[in-house]
């Protein structure tokens, strides 16, 4: 029997978890001339929502990783290679015989797909990057409305101090389309979208993706676990979702891991407990070089959440280094801000404390 649970990829059909109001609110969203701005820590589940709501809307779509994005130029390619996956060549030479630079275009066999590049001229990287913008107006139709998601967008100032000023300009004259931005870094995301300097200052509905109530996770989980005593199914989803705080993926992991030894192995004892310690063991190694490359002020505060203690009332290091410090981890993915300061990986807390702190 397949296993019920499932993480690590973009999650659909009966593996989707709740965020039914969700769902039905982009969706909504884009139904109309407006565009989203979806924030949320990584592993939420922002890649599935948006994956489920393109899928019910049956529209044509572009998504972009602007974490994959290295300058201003290859953006435009990624654009055009989008572009490329929805229609075919010979739709688009007429189109792209007025491109003011010509992109360098090739068959790839391996992937049966086009490799798209620009030559890396920074003075023209603009030019391209406004031809390829204008590709999209040109692709969309009243009865085909294109979706254009922007995943990572925090990064847009990365790329480029110039990027975000040239795509707020271009996109505010577009008509008959919807952008996605999504973000994963809160701070660096309000900064983009809630600082009246900045170019794209309420562009867009926002939107922040919060944990899946404990009392649709719990359900979750219980309807997928196997027949067993009574009163047992529960206590095991309620043993899973407090290590986990609710985490939308490592809740989906530790169940499918508690799965897997109540199904084929002979627990010796809690199944949810040995599934715990298995997968800490199996990450020991990589818990281990992260944990030789931190600073020591980073290895307290990561100690501090793992005993589920507030690093902000601790008193064994000043207020500016505690701050500094929490700012760093956020920013690196290893501490999220819910309603408070937490561990972004609960097995890696568990680590902490079996490892360095009980050892």
């Amino acid at each position: 029997m397949m296993n019920p649970f499932k993480f690590g990829t973009i999650v659909q059909g009966e593996f989707f978890t709740d965020r039914i109001e969700e769902l039905e609110h982009v969706k909504q969203l884009l139904d109309s001339e407006n565009h989203l701005v979806l924030i949320s820590p990584r592993r939420f589940g922002k890649s599935s929502l948006i994956a489920k709501a393109l899928q019910q809307t049956g529209r044509p779509f572009i998504t972009i990783d602007f974490m994959k994005v290295l300058s201003t130029e290859d953006l435009a390619a990624q654009i055009l290679s989008g572009v490329f996956r929805l229609h075919k060549m010979e739709k688009l030479k007429h189109l792209l015989a007025h491109f003011r630079i010509a992109p360098n275009i090739s068959y790839n066999p391996m992937t049966e797909g086009w490799d798209i590049s620009f030559m890396p001229l920074m003075e023209k990287a603009s030019v391209a990057l406004e031809d390829a913008m204008g590709l999209l107006q040109k692709i969309t139709t009243p009865e085909n409305r294109l979706i254009v998601v922007f995943d990572e967008f925090q990064e847009v100032n990365e790329i480029s101090p110039s990027l975000a000023k040239q795509l707020r300009a271009i996109i505010q004259h577009q008509e008959g389309m919807n952008y996605v931005f999504m973000g994963s870094q809160e701070s660096m995301m309000n900064e983009i979208f809630e600082k009246k300097k900045s170019p794209f200052y309420h562009f867009g509905q926002r939107m922040n993706l919060k944990k899946i109530p404990y009392a649709d996770f719990f359900s979750y989980i219980v309807s997928r676990l196997p027949e067993m005593a009574q009163g047992e199914k529960e206590k095991i989803a309620n043993e899973i979702l407090q290590f986990t705080n609710v985490h939308p993926y490592y809740s989906q992991q530790l169940a499918a891991a508690t799965y897997n030894i109540i199904m084929y192995s002979h627990p010796s004892e809690n199944a949810v407990s040995e599934a715990i310690k298995q997968q800490v063991d199996e990450h020991d190694l990589d818990y281990e070089r992260l944990w030789i490359s931190m600073k020591r002020t980073d290895r307290k505060i990561l100690t501090l959440l793992a005993r589920k203690s507030n690093p902000l009332t601790d008193r064994s290091m000043p207020t500016s280094t505690t701050f500094s410090a929490i700012k760093r981890l956020v920013k690196q993915g290893y501490v999220i801000k819910t309603t408070t300061y937490e561990l972004e990986d609960p097995f890696f807390g568990e680590w902490i404390l079996q490892d360095k702190v009980n050892s």
